[in-house]
């Protein structure tokens, strides 16, 4: 007879061979489980794409119709992933100061516009990243036209046309080794202000079309 501390260590213990049997079925789970998740993850972050950069063409149309102010929108490239940072300023024309690309009227992080009616307490610039948008080597953002990286926006929330280069859309397009796993994607940015998302791959008819 074994003694009972021995008969219950063979009872309640594990054997070598289940160990192992458990260890193999965890790493099965980790093979399959782990890429799915990144895939899923890659997934999401791509799909929010878009809507990062709604939130600042909205912002900046909203920020102008609720200070009636000038308001601008500019986009800059990600040192770190290479999609595009965006920042929202805001200007406050007067006779004989505009609100030009070249004055230094417009506010920054730091600081409210020069002619902000509420002086040094004023809004200051709003700053988003795009640090956390799948790198441009995955999912490559274009700026249309070509050269384009900012809009302007007049106090009555439309798109101020005076300014040259108007962005008035950005699109993702998944590389090649991508294509089937990420969806391409497109945001559209209207006179009146107004934002659209679409699908560039979508065919005539089709409600998801890009508009032209």
């Amino acid at each position: 007879m074994f003694p009972l501390t021995a008969r219950v260590c063979r009872v309640c213990g594990f054997t070598l061979i289940e160990v192992m049997v458990v260890l193999a079925i965890l790493g099965t789970l980790l093979a399959f489980g782990v890429p799915r998740m990144t895939l899923w993850s890659l997934s999401s972050k791509a799909a929010g794409a878009t809507e990062f950069y709604a939130e600042g063409f909205k912002l900046a149309r909203l920020q102008a119709l609720g200070r009636n102010a000038a308001s601008r929108i500019v986009l800059t490239t990600n040192a770190g992933n290479g999609q595009m940072d965006w920042q929202v300023d805001l200007c406050f024309p007067a006779p004989g100061v505009p609100c030009s690309n070249e004055s230094g009227n417009w506010s920054s992080t730091t600081a409210p516009a020069a002619g902000d009616p509420e002086g040094a307490a004023g809004a200051t610039s709003v700053f988003r990243s795009a640090s956390a948008l799948p790198p441009a080597a995955i999912l490559q953002p274009s700026a249309l036209p070509e050269g384009s990286s900012s809009v302007y926006f007049t106090a009555s929330g439309w798109v101020d046309t005076d300014f040259g280069q108007r962005l008035n859309r950005i699109q993702f397009d998944p590389i090649a080794s991508h294509a089937g796993r990420l969806h391409a994607s497109a945001l559209v940015v209207g006179l009146a202000g107004s934002v659209i998302k679409c699908d560039p791959g979508a065919g005539a008819g089709d409600a998801r079309t890009c508009p032209p």
